[in-house]
């Protein structure tokens, strides 16, 4: 952002809360300008498959039309989800069937190339889950396909759509952070990554997420995604990353860590320290730029601003709602604030509606209706998951490794 820019900004925030204004989505539902029903079909109905079929069953004239996994237990539950919904074994059946109009691909990472070229060959508007793959090459074979689709071609990193996200981004390019002095993540999940199967075969399939062939673990299937939020705020991608990782919480013999640390360093000395653990739940997932003016803590649905005692009051705080963290007071962010502060129920938009996924999904779909470029695009998806992946190569040698995003 320009000096001017950020004069612009700042004058039209100052004595109006016009800063916390949202696009009218977040407050209501959207209605969507098609002259016909939208037929979207989803590939892999898995833990993510389902969480997308929720999401979309919220959108008026989208219908989930069709869904293809190759496991038949869970094919038969995602239909039970969507009613009046097609099932098929294979992606090319459900293209070949002209039952849909997009697809969404929620499979794990390492299929991911194969499904995404195929729908984009077929010329459907592809919505494909992150990372974007677990290779250099299958990011670079799934980004040169999206060059010349015809279709609108989105990637499911949820940060750059999600509007407490985008709120915070307009601060953080202000002077309310002012300098930015280092930045810190953590993705904390009490789980053990295992679903349960009798079958050998079928368990190996169902865990994929424990085989370091093709698993990225924690620093690269999870991480990757709070990676890019970084990478849109500061509008640059780290140079190199140092990893540990070990088992701490379970000893049952799996070869891909239960807890990961990464520190990530860019070029203008800046560094991001990432933590990740599956054997405790606190604090969750969360990211937090720290500046000279204040620190922002952002956590998917919700968002905070914590200022430094000598930073300057600007006008919209007298809007703002506050929230009280042990010694430290946090500007909650809130979607539609005005609106709320006018009628007096402003601690009632605290948080999100809906979840992240929700409003990554909405932006895709309202691309394909306006024309517009989707607010992650898959240039941008494969150099967050090529940082995705030298993280992961990081822990698994204990060595630090160099980040080469040409040719993505």
């Amino acid at each position: 952002m320009s000096e001017i820019e950020r004069r612009e900004f700042l004058v039209r925030a100052a004595g109006s809360a016009a800063a916390f204004a949202f696009v009218p989505s977040v407050l209501g539902a959207t209605a969507w300008p098609f002259k016909a029903e939208f037929r979207v079909g989803v590939v892999g109905v898995g833990r993510q498959g389902r969480a997308v079929l929720g999401e979309l069953s919220k959108f008026d004239n989208v219908k989930i039309a069709a869904m293809c996994d190759t496991d038949e237990r869970r094919l038969a539950a995602g239909l039970r989800r969507a009613s009046g919904a097609e099932g098929f074994p294979t992606v090319e059946a459900m293209l070949q069937s002209g039952s849909v109009d997009a697809v969404v691909v929620a499979t794990p990472t390492h299929t991911h190339k194969d499904v995404a070229l195929a729908v984009m060959a077929a010329g459907k508007h592809l919505y494909c889950e992150c990372p974007l793959a677990h290779t250099r090459e299958d990011c670079s074979a799934i980004t040169q396909a999206a060059r010349g689709a015809k279709g609108v071609i989105a990637a499911g990193f949820q940060g750059r759509s999600n509007p407490v996200y985008q709120l915070a981004r307009g601060f953080y390019r202000t002077d309310s952070l002012r300098d930015m002095l280092t930045m810190r993540a953590q993705y904390n999940e009490k789980t053990t990554w295992i679903s349960p199967a009798a079958d050998q075969d079928r368990y190996k399939k169902l865990n994929w997420k424990l085989d370091p062939e093709v698993s990225l673990g924690l620093a690269g299937e999870f991480g990757a995604q709070q990676f890019d939020v970084f990478h849109w705020y500061t509008e640059r991608y780290p140079v190199r990353v140092v990893g540990r990782g070990s088992n701490r919480a379970y000893e049952d013999g799996r070869n891909v860590h239960d807890t990961v640390n990464l520190m990530l360093e860019f070029d203008d000395g800046s560094v991001l320290q990432y933590a990740s653990t599956l054997g405790n739940s606190y604090q969750g997932a969360h990211e937090v730029f720290y500046g000279t003016h204040s620190a922002i803590k952002l956590a998917w649905s919700h968002g905070w601003m914590f200022k430094e005692s000598d930073a300057p009051t600007q006008g919209w705080e007298v809007y703002a709602n506050r929230q009280q963290f042990h010694n430290d007071e946090g500007i909650t962010l809130i979607a539609g604030a005005t609106q709320l502060a006018e009628q007096g129920k402003l601690k009632e938009g605290v948080g999100l509606p809906h979840p992240a996924l929700y409003y990554a999904l909405e932006n895709w779909i309202t691309c394909i209706a306006s024309g517009e470029t989707p607010a992650c695009t898959v240039a941008e998806a494969a150099r967050a998951t090529a940082v995705g992946i030298a993280a992961s190569e990081a822990v698994q040698s204990g060595k630090a490794v160099d980040i080469d995003l040409a040719g993505l």
